[in-house]
């Protein structure tokens, strides 16, 4: 299976932005990175009016749209509790990643890396990293962490632990 590592943070940290900066920083290294993103809210990734969207409204349990660019696969899950993480990582082409980011379901038991942002509105003393913290990225000095202590601001620095990481993992 390939390696799962979350980005675990207090809402407004900063998750999706470092995201955005280390998946190319990460594809420079040669790593195929792929994404599972939890979100809380009701989402769409189809839009009204379309073919499928209409299709997919009319009742089918799973709708696949494909084109030469991409291939997207949505399936309706209305009875179901929070989605199984590790189901989801089995649904992606392992052929084609190196690791699966995480962003959100923080309190699955996967590596993961902490974020912390003094802008946050909470005080670092509130960190409690559990056995699957690999480190700690901050935009301050932290003490009392027996973590590495990566910079927040770096995302290159963050972006080396994780080739680091991944190479201890094979």
């Amino acid at each position: 299976m390939v390696p799962l590592l979350g980005i675990a943070a207090w809402s407004g940290t900063g998750k999706t932005t470092l995201l955005k900066t280390l998946i190319p920083l990460l594809r420079e290294r040669g790593i195929r990175p792929g994404l599972i993103k939890h979100t809380h809210h009701d989402m769409d990734v189809d839009t009204p009016g379309k073919d499928s969207y209409e299709l997919r409204k009319a009742g089918a349990a799973q709708t696949l749209v494909a084109s030469t660019k991409r291939w997207a696969l949505m399936t309706e899950t209305p009875d179901e509790k929070d989605p199984d993480l590790y189901y989801l990582a089995s649904r992606m082409d392992s052929t084609q990643l190196d690791v699966i980011l995480v962003e959100g379901f923080k309190h699955d038991a996967i590596a993961k890396i902490i974020l912390f942002r003094k802008a946050s509105g909470r005080e670092a003393t509130e960190l409690k990293p559990d056995r699957h913290v690999i480190a700690v990225a901050s935009d301050i000095p932290l003490s009392g962490i027996d973590l590495p202590v990566l910079n927040l601001n770096d995302p290159a620095q963050i972006a080396a632990f994780i080739a680091g990481w991944l190479a201890g993992q094979g």
